[in-house]
């Protein structure tokens, strides 16, 4: 049987630079424009070096999404999309790093994977639609943080100018504490520039207010409430401390709930997983957790679970379904949360005690979602080919 061509490539924003080798052969080195028409030329001519056989080829994920995969995938070749982050470099490769230098590394991934069956650190690659929910969901977070970012700005200036804070205005962005903004942009003090500064900052916070308001149309009145997210939003949004931002997160963010097999998987995806240090006689060791995964879920986590853990009232599960699931959860009625239960152990461990806190919050979310979009009959036939299929 004809062995297949295999394919590193060096994706940038203008070029790739691909090496393209048959079996152990001596890769042969291309350059191609990253255009429209140099994807095009690039097809045919890896399809026409192939001759028929198989063409397999590997690149590393980046901001580009996944548009490449989608075209090399439509006309019949095999992609790869790998994880940057689980790429093993020596120091040595870090120091001397070059596009030809990537592209061959990708290369001889590539050959281990196809000829000797090692893994291949390839990442999930999700549908067009989940890519196009998570842009909507994105942009919400996005103004979220912009509109922190201005309120900052806002205090900032008033510090820098001495002005202080009427009692009067309350705590937090009141109505009278915005009016009392307004009435210092047409006093006498501060000076003619901060005032009008501030005058600029306050304009640009009532704009992304109000994109905020038009996004959160969107997400709670279309989105949250379609046919693909309806069941699981529905039941995600009742558990105390999240919303139906913090269930489209998690839901447009992982995807495919039903890829992952247990508890632990899920929560290494998310990066709520302890690093760990074992080598020769030394045991191993725990530290701190790895942070990989999509940060954005582990923020809107950290956040419901700050609410979970102040409400004090984890109201749970009271049909004892989740306590059954061995995912250590306490659910139980009038049980503690995991929060308070680490804290009352040691006070000075309070950030131990939240990420537990996200886990436990994540893996019950994870049930629920997956079990209000897939039922668990529908499950069991994928779940046993998943057992039974070959490692990588």
């Amino acid at each position: 049987m004809t062995q297949p061509i295999m394919v590193g490539c060096d994706l940038h924003d203008r070029s790739m630079l691909l090496k393209v080798a048959r079996g152990l052969e001596e890769p042969l080195t291309m350059t191609v424009m990253n255009t429209a028409a140099g994807r095009q030329k690039m097809i045919e001519q890896l399809v026409a070096l192939a001759a028929g056989s198989e063409v397999i080829l590997a690149y590393e994920a980046s901001g580009q999404g996944f548009g490449l995969h989608d075209q090399l995938t439509a006309a019949g070749i095999k992609c790869f999309v790998l994880a940057p982050t689980k790429l093993i470099r020596s120091p040595r490769q870090s120091r001397q790093k070059t596009d030809e230098k990537d592209a061959l590394d990708l290369l001889e991934l590539l050959r281990g994977h196809v000829l000797a069956g090692n893994r291949l650190p390839k990442v999930w690659i999700p549908d067009p639609q989940t890519r196009d929910d998570r842009e909507l969901v994105r942009a919400r977070l996005d103004l979220s943080d912009k509109q922190t970012a201005l309120k900052t700005q806002i205090k900032g200036l008033l510090k820098r100018h001495g002005v202080t804070r009427p009692e009067s205005t309350g705590q937090g962005w009141t109505v009278k504490y915005r009016a009392w903004l307004r009435e210092v942009t047409a006093a006498q003090q501060p000076g003619v520039g901060a005032r009008v500064a501030l005058g600029s900052l306050l304009r640009q916070l009532e704009t992304i207010e109000k994109e905020i308001a038009e996004l959160e149309l969107r997400l709670a009145g279309e989105l949250a409430w379609s046919p693909r997210y309806a069941a699981a939003v529905r039941e995600l949004v009742k558990l105390p401390g999240v919303g139906v931002l913090t269930a489209l997160v998690f839901l447009t963010e992982i995807g495919d709930l039903s890829r992952f097999m247990n508890r632990r998987q899920i929560s290494a995806y998310l990066g709520l997983a302890p690093s760990s240090h074992e080598s020769g006689q030394t045991s191993d060791r725990k530290g701190h957790i790895t942070r990989q995964g999509p940060a954005r879920v582990r923020r809107v986590l950290c956040q419901a679970a700050w609410c979970r853990a102040w409400i004090g009232k984890d109201r749970g599960d009271q049909s004892g379904h989740d306590k059954d699931r061995g995912d250590g959860s306490d659910t139980q009625r009038g049980a503690t949360t995991v929060y308070q239960r680490l804290v009352a152990k040691n006070p000075r461990r309070k950030k131990i005690a939240v990420v537990a806190a996200m886990r436990q919050l994540a893996v019950l979310m994870w049930h629920r979602g997956r079990d209000a979009l897939q039922p668990a009959t529908s499950r069991e036939p994928a779940r046993r080919e998943a057992c039974c299929a070959p490692a990588g």
